[in-house]
């Protein structure tokens, strides 16, 4: 068994992100095509009347599951880097996602990272700190993350801050990696360090509830090769739980 046993289930369905009645400037939609340029999502532009302008519809089939405006997807990706995060300068309570982009969960994705991409790792990042945010507003449950090098924990502002207020939350905050740092003893959070693949190439960030109906989340990556990564968000319960009994028995 490994984490890689999870994405058999997840598929790249042949979507499509529809602009509608597009008002905002062309270099907005030349950034939200960029983003998904590599992906199986097709992202299209239409005319539609009596639609409200810059609404971006999520189509299946020729069937819309969701909508957004785009202001929503510029201000929460587009037009947002990583450095905001890193820094700490966007934080958690900033941390909003798009109807269309939370419903692309069970979708695999094949993202790249600086310099290949500036734009496409933002998707991980952002459903990231996404979960990040719902464990603290949820302020019970268990959260599992990791980070390839625990030191990443303390090299990054931003994530510190995350984690610092995970620690101090009721939430029971677990976090993976290779044990290149030590958390301090008033950093009330459980390390688990470890040399195996499954250390060192996975990002996942996996957030149970103690409610069943709860927000149960997860983000599952795996780098594939320097700086490509493999991987899926989901909010389905059971793939979420499945997934946590796997990290929490086997790592």
């Amino acid at each position: 068994m490994s984490l890689e046993q999870f994405f058999q289930s997840v598929e790249r369905r042949d979507l499509s992100l529809v602009v509608v009645n597009r008002e905002t400037p062309r270099p907005i939609q030349s950034m939200l095509e960029g983003l998904f340029e590599q992906q199986s999502i097709e992202i299209r532009q239409e005319q539609i009347p009596d639609e409200a302008a810059d609404t971006v519809y999520l189509v299946d089939d020729g069937k819309v599951i969701e909508s957004s405006p785009l202001t929503e997807v510029q201000e929460s990706i587009l037009l947002v880097n990583s450095d905001l995060y890193i820094t700490g300068a966007r934080g958690l309570s900033e941390i909003e996602l798009p109807d269309v982009i939370r419903a692309l969960e069970d979708v695999r994705f094949t993202l790249r990272g600086y310099p290949e991409s500036h734009k496409e790792k933002l998707l991980l990042i952002t459903v990231s700190r996404y979960i990040e945010r719902l464990a603290l507003d949820t302020m019970n449950g268990t959260i599992r993350s990791s980070f390839q090098r625990l030191s990443r924990i303390n090299d990054e502002q931003g994530t510190r801050t995350v984690y610092e207020k995970l620690a101090a939350s009721p939430v029971d905050t677990h976090v993976y990696g290779i044990p290149d740092w030590t958390p301090p003893p008033e950093f009330d959070i459980t390390m688990h360090g470890g040399w195996s693949d499954e250390f060192r190439d996975a990002w996942f960030v996996v957030f149970v509830p103690d409610a069943d109906d709860g927000p149960h989340s997860a983000l599952l990556s795996l780098e594939t090769s320097p700086g490509v990564w493999d991987g899926f968000w989901t909010f389905d319960p059971e793939r979420v739980t499945d997934i946590a009994q796997y990290l929490q028995r086997e790592l």
